[in-house]
């Protein structure tokens, strides 16, 4: 993967795909989130044809605040998951980044959670809500349970659409870049109406 990658999609769509690309404009990716399902349910394809399935991604119960969503490639061969940290998660997203062990290799978390309240505030207010998506860009750190910087996420300037860029800041094997691309892709889809 040629860092940094963009993570795109559509805001005013009945039905969520996001396209993932690299540096060179290649797609990395193609998401498709099953629509109507209580337990949410997504495909990550290699093309955008969506003709060769990559993984999938599915939570481990019906609608809930600290759900778990497990990612198995084509197969069906567990390859990590991501969860979010309930209470934690009410003032600050922090999300963790499992491997296919159970062993929390990431934490996810935001920045800075002002961004959050004033997107919030700002919903409210007639007009000024269209223009949030432009204004408020919340950004997310990826450490390593020691501290370690590994990635960074940050959202972009978009009027009409979602856009993410997610940034290798410091050393991870090939493992662990999917896994975490993977586990920024559920968070973008869990925050997308933030910001």
């Amino acid at each position: 993967m040629n860092f940094p990658l963009r993570i795109r999609f559509k805001i005013l769509t009945l039905f969520t795909r996001i396209e993932v690309t690299d540096a060179t404009g290649q797609l990395v990716c193609f998401v498709k989130k099953k629509a109507f399902k209580l337990k949410e349910h997504i495909e990550v394809y290699g093309d955008a044809e969506m003709t060769r399935l990559l993984l999938n991604i599915q939570a481990d119960r019906i609608i809930d605040f600290s759900a778990v969503y497990a990612f198995t490639d084509a197969a069906g061969r567990r390859l990590g998951t991501v969860s979010r940290k309930g209470m934690r998660s009410i003032w600050r997203a922090h999300y963790l980044i499992a491997d296919e062990a159970g062993a929390t290799q990431f934490e996810i978390t935001e920045e800075n959670p002002w961004i959050k309240v004033l997107d919030g505030f700002c919903e409210a207010i007639p007009v000024v809500n269209i223009l949030t998506g432009y204004m408020l860009n919340p950004s997310y750190l990826v450490k390593r349970p020691d501290g370690e910087l590994v990635f960074t996420v940050r959202k972009q300037p978009a009027i009409f659409e979602g856009v993410y860029q997610l940034d290798l800041v410091g050393q991870a094997d090939d493992a662990a870049k999917a896994r975490t691309l993977t586990s920024v892709i559920m968070m973008v889809l869990l925050e997308r109406y933030r910001g």
